[in-house]
């Protein structure tokens, strides 16, 4: 599958500053220490709706890692999937009597466009399930043979993954069971499904239903699971284990637990990800903000109604990642206000001394993506004086490759 394209990422002078970020597996703030190339997974969209803000706010966190790294001299391979078959796009297709294919083609390439305009660094494998079935379909068979998944005895041959298989299942969420039960009914699971070993167990495969797009497979004709098919993508893009797996709070359970397990079971090296890293939630009108609920802010709309990406970026930076947040007209508005205050200054012939700024920002963006901290660094040094006459330049670039904001 093709991403998008790449904006220019300045060289910044000195050292990058290392990386510390809030693992959720461990409950606290640790350092990312990665080799000379950095493994990043980020679960990206189901293609059945344009891109949000709320996208947009997780995609622009682990941008943010990815500048870092890169600006702390690693090279970093970047992979993200696109659930291109999955009962929400196959249910909004067929509810707009649209092709499920085109629909999804259609919203991956909206995506793709809101990305670039956003400043958003591509992945550097963007690769989605549909491609992906024949390394998922050979996968399940491993865990079948080794009796970490099992056919349901209900007659349908669906295959599950059995949960007892994965030795430390529930580290990465630290959820209890009850917890676990409601979000997997809330987000995908089917607990109450008749024949399971244990209600938590995901699917992994399931066989070929009437009126639904299926695959050949020495499983048996159908389509994969949505856990499996991350961690298949992300082992066959990364490798065995990874720095950082990503995404929106939503997905710490059950999706990352999952994905993890089923990694972690077939390769029995643990944990998977030194790092599981997830964004808070975007509100909106005092609801999270979610294409199922239908209250979405868009990427694509603000874009259409004149808005500089610059500044809807900027908008998402003014809160840290972490936090569930409103976001409002407001905050756009001041997005815009910052943007040309930061734009005027950068243009004066002389300013404070641009290598402090380096310094502040670097320090700031390295404590576990402080960006309401490194934005107040950039407006202290706006409202400064001095006589440093290349200081405009250095901000300007500073703020573009470690912020992703074009000045």
């Amino acid at each position: 599958m093709d991403t998008w394209s790449a904006p220019a990422l300045p060289t910044l002078p000195g050292a990058g500053t290392p990386l510390a970020l809030y693992d959720t597996a461990s409950g606290s703030v640790r350092p990312a220490t990665p080799g000379d190339t950095a493994l990043l997974y980020v679960c990206g969209i189901t293609p059945y709706d344009a891109t949000h803000l709320g996208h947009a706010a997780t995609m622009i966190t682990f941008d943010l890692i990815n500048r870092m790294w890169r600006d702390a001299g690693h090279a970093v391979r970047y992979a993200q999937n696109v659930t291109d078959v999955d009962d929400p796009l196959l249910e909004r297709a067929e509810r707009d009597g649209i092709d499920w294919v085109t629909l999804a083609e259609r919203e991956t390439e909206l995506f793709r466009t809101d990305m670039a305009a956003l400043g958003v660094l591509p992945p550097e494998h963007y690769v989605g399930a549909v491609e992906t079935i024949p390394q998922i379909a050979s996968l399940v068979e491993r865990l079948l043979a080794v009796d970490a998944a099992y056919r349901v005895a209900d007659g349908t041959g669906d295959v599950y993954f059995d949960v007892a298989a994965a030795k430390r299942f529930g580290y990465e969420s630290n959820y209890d069971r009850a917890t676990m039960t409601a979000l997997s009914a809330e987000r995908g699971g089917d607990p109450e499904r008749p024949g399971k070993r244990d209600p938590l167990d995901p699917l992994l495969w399931r066989t070929a239903r009437e009126g639904e797009p299926s695959w050949p497979s020495p499983l048996g004709d159908g389509r994969p699971g949505w856990h499996i098919e991350c961690a298949a993508i992300a082992m066959g893009t990364l490798g065995r284990r990874i720095d950082v797996q990503g995404g929106g709070n939503d997905l710490i359970f059950p999706h990352h637990e999952m994905s993890a397990a089923h990694a972690e079971t077939l390769t029995g090296e643990w944990p998977f990800a030194e790092h599981y890293v997830h964004a808070g939630m975007i509100g909106w009108q005092g609801e999270k903000m979610s294409k199922s609920k239908g209250n979405l802010v868009l990427v694509s709309a603000l874009r259409e109604r004149g808005e500089d990406p610059a500044a809807v970026r900027l908008s998402l930076l003014a809160g840290h990642y972490r936090a569930d947040r409103e976001w409002t007209e407001a905050q756009l508005d001041e997005a815009r206000e910052r943007l040309a205050r930061w734009r005027t200054a950068v243009a004066r012939p002389a300013g404070p001394d641009g290598a402090e700024l380096l310094a502040s920002l670097r320090a700031r963006l390295a404590d576990d993506l402080d960006t309401p901290g490194a934005l107040a660094v950039v407006d202290a040094w706006c409202t400064g004086e001095g006589a440093d006459p290349t200081a405009g330049h250095t901000v300007a670039d500073a703020v573009d490759a470690l912020l992703g904001v074009r000045l």
